[in-house]
């Protein structure tokens, strides 16, 4: 993480300003300026944390920080230790420890053992900017909170990031999700994730999600979802690649080619200036075509279709992971307009258009078909193409990418219907 100090800005300085909220210590706005308030709340930790009181958030400082992001911190158990004391020392539940450590005994906890404990908060961030750092803390705090959450990589990014995909559920039934295959359309990762730990949660309550038993779901589905596809465009959209980086600089560049494009709010592309979404073979050609008469000759911020389809390695890793998977149902979200497409020219998967008419009725959003200057070479296009199974882009939101994070809550609760239908209709498929 990078050192921050009075007069920093930007996510990272959300994310401090998150923990220190979370820890007790800010009661401030998460609004990544590192003010007076910031640093009063950062040097009051630093006192009772023993570190040095210069309010500046280094090695050391982000070290003590850390567990609030991840949501969790571990304890050796002491003599006299139960679920319940543990549990009232960190602000939580015995379910949560119990969930955490499912292989110990909670009448004979083993003196000298190292356990994790989650916190009581809730662990995905929902207020802040959702930078391929944060992800990768979410994803291990989910992974102790709930270890029947698998996770692996579907591959790397140009830059060498790991793509992780997350899976739930022990049924023979697969569905698939994603998310931020576009840069400046990063909401809907919260989104997903948002889901998984409200899924995981009732399901080791043994609970409901979206008025369905969540156990009965991971009996009979299997679900994976990746995130975050293209984590470097993300991160340049957020600010969290420095400005000295040779890929911001490469990204800047063909960004000029582009001056009516705002940069980089305007950024769509991975960081070879490649817009995933065009880089799928389901009618590349056509594709190329449109998006060449448009003007989008060159690599820059959007609508360029690739050298070739599958020219970059992030929409490989999402080809491969298809193909190597069974998925009967995928959704592909972006951001906007409150829309769902739900075909792919003339195919008409078996029972798309009525799951597509259920996903309308439990949002809000409207069941449109594609337009045409649209209509080719994106993931959802080829998932129909090569399965003719169902497959949906949810465009979530309105207004302009990217969307503010203050639409979370609304596009959260319009869409929990949707993910939740998504593993339920699969099954009939």
């Amino acid at each position: 993480m990078e050192t921050l100090r009075f007069g920093s800005s930007g996510a990272s300085v959300e994310l401090l300003q998150l923990a220190l909220q979370r820890s007790g210590y800010y009661h401030g706005e998460l609004d990544g300026v590192f003010g007076s308030m910031t640093l009063d709340a950062v040097k009051r930790f630093q006192k009772n944390y023993g570190l040095v009181v210069d309010g500046i958030v280094g090695i050391k400082t982000w070290q003590s920080l850390t567990p609030y992001i991840k949501g969790y911190t571990k304890q050796q158990i002491k003599s006299g230790d139960t679920f319940w004391n543990l549990a009232q020392k960190y602000n939580t539940t015995v379910r949560a420890i119990s969930t955490a450590n499912p292989t110990l005994n909670p009448i004979d906890l083993p003196i000298g053992k190292t356990i994790a404990i989650p916190f009581g908060f809730d662990l995905v961030p929902t207020k802040i900017k959702f930078t391929y750092s944060l992800l990768q803390y979410v994803i291990e705090g989910l992974q102790v909170r709930y270890p029947f959450i698998k996770k692996g990589n579907i591959g790397r990014s140009v830059m060498g990031k790991e793509i992780p995909y997350l899976q739930i559920g022990n049924g023979l039934t697969q569905v698939f999700y994603n998310a931020s295959h576009h840069a400046n359309e990063w909401i809907n990762t919260p989104v997903l994730l948002k889901f998984l730990e409200d899924y995981a949660q009732a399901y080791s309550s043994g609970g409901r999600i979206y008025e369905f038993s969540a156990v009965a779901l991971f009996a009979t589905t299997r679900l994976s979802i990746v995130p975050m596809v293209n984590p470097d465009g993300v991160d340049l959209v957020l600010g969290a690649i420095p400005r000295e980086s040779e890929y911001f600089v490469k990204a800047n560049r063909l960004a000029k080619g582009y001056p009516s494009i705002p940069f980089p709010n305007g950024w769509k592309a991975n960081i070879n200036g490649v817009d995933l979404n065009l880089n799928y073979p389901a009618k590349w050609e056509e594709a190329k075509k449109i998006k060449y008469s448009q003007g989008f000759v060159k690599p820059g911020p959007r609508d360029f279709v690739g050298n070739a389809p599958l020219s970059e390695p992030e929409s490989r890793a999402i080809y491969n992971f298809t193909l190597n998977n069974d998925f009967v149902l995928i959704l592909a979200y972006h951001t906007q307009g409150e829309i769902i497409f739900w075909r792919f020219l003339d195919f008409e998967p078996k029972r798309a258009k009525e799951i597509g008419e259920m996903f309308s009725a439990s949002s809000g959003y409207t069941l449109e078909d594609t337009p045409y200057a649209s209509s080719f070479a994106g993931y959802r296009d080829w998932f129909i193409q090569n399965y003719n199974r169902p497959g949906y882009t949810i465009e979530t939101g309105k207004g302009t990418n990217p969307l503010p994070i203050s639409q979370f809550d609304k596009i959260y609760n319009d869409n929990i219907g949707i993910l939740t239908i998504g593993l339920t209709q699969s099954l009939l498929l």
